[in-house]
């Protein structure tokens, strides 16, 4: 089983975190009222990446897209994903046993480490920008990990929003092409290319499956990140401080320049004074 090592001050230090992005009925579904074009293929690459996670142990995060139901689409139609209705709920196999959610309440106030007691963590976002939740910007940003990797839907929408806001934070960013769901494929490609260009890396559901994660030693990463000390033996020294002088080496005594100095040799002439008139006038005489 994957566990995250721990760094010098206790926190936990993580080798990827999968990002799930609104993988929610109304866009991932075929029933759905807003599906994306490959919804009927994308279901089972979605399955097969949250095998992965699961057993690897792999830590995820979710975004939950959350609209009002007074609010409208860019073409005056009622918008996917309504509070309270049945499109908004995520697929049943994206939703992982031990799991908690951080709902949308413009605060900070939120654990920065929550995968010590979760695996998954779901966040509500009220845009296509998951970073615009102040708790996840928070969590995301401070979180010890080594690269995010990022599926589910739209590729051109929310999943571009937080691949751009992660790659400004100077996080890796990783996004898995044929698991990620689109709209408009001339649109998704070219956002693929702009990542790329960003930094961003691609990679496929079965180069993922293929790979495994190894729990690192944490005293290895401990003594890297430490400056490396060098020791010095000094055998004399040793031998003084226990109060032996070894025989062979006889330790000579040099003077110290904190020492006390000892008093000039006193001389014949004694006590010169200066005179008022620029002489110099011997006391004894």
């Amino acid at each position: 089983m994957y566990k995250p090592c721990k760094l010098r001050n206790g926190r936990s230090l993580y080798e990827c975190v999968l990002m799930d992005i609104n993988t929610q009925r109304d866009f991932a579904d075929v029933t759905g009222s807003m599906p994306v074009s490959n919804a009927d293929v994308l279901g089972r690459s979605l399955r097969r990446v949250i095998a992965w996670a699961k057993w690897n142990s792999a830590p995820v995060v979710s975004s939950v897209e959350s609209r009002r139901p007074m609010e409208l689409s860019d073409s005056g139609h009622p918008i996917a994903c309504c509070d309270g209705s049945n499109g908004q709920e995520k697929l049943p196999y994206t939703m992982l046993e031990n799991r908690t959610r951080i709902e949308f309440d413009n605060t900070f106030c939120v654990e920065t480490d929550l995968f010590k007691k979760y695996q998954q963590v779901i966040f509500r976002k009220r845009g296509d920008d998951l970073l615009e939740n102040p708790k996840a910007d928070r969590f995301l940003t401070q979180l010890p990990v080594h690269e995010y990797i990022l599926f589910g839907t739209g590729l051109e929408t929310s999943i571009k929003s937080a691949a751009l806001g992660l790659l400004a934070r100077g996080k890796v960013v990783t996004i898995i092409t044929d698991a990620c769901g689109v709209w408009n494929e001339g649109m998704a490609d070219l956002t693929l290319r702009q990542l790329a260009a960003k930094g961003a890396r691609t990679v496929t559901v079965d180069e993922l499956l293929c790979r495994q994660l190894v729990r690192r030693n944490p005293e290895e990463i401990a003594r890297r990140r430490s400056p490396r000390r060098v020791h010095v033996s000094r055998p004399h020294l040793l031998a003084r401080r226990n109060g032996h002088v070894p025989t062979s080496q006889p330790v000579e005594s040099t003077p110290s320049i904190h020492r006390t100095h000892h008093p000039l040799p006193t001389s014949p002439i004694k006590d010169r004074m200066p005179d008022p008139n620029g002489r110099i006038s011997l006391a004894d005489e």
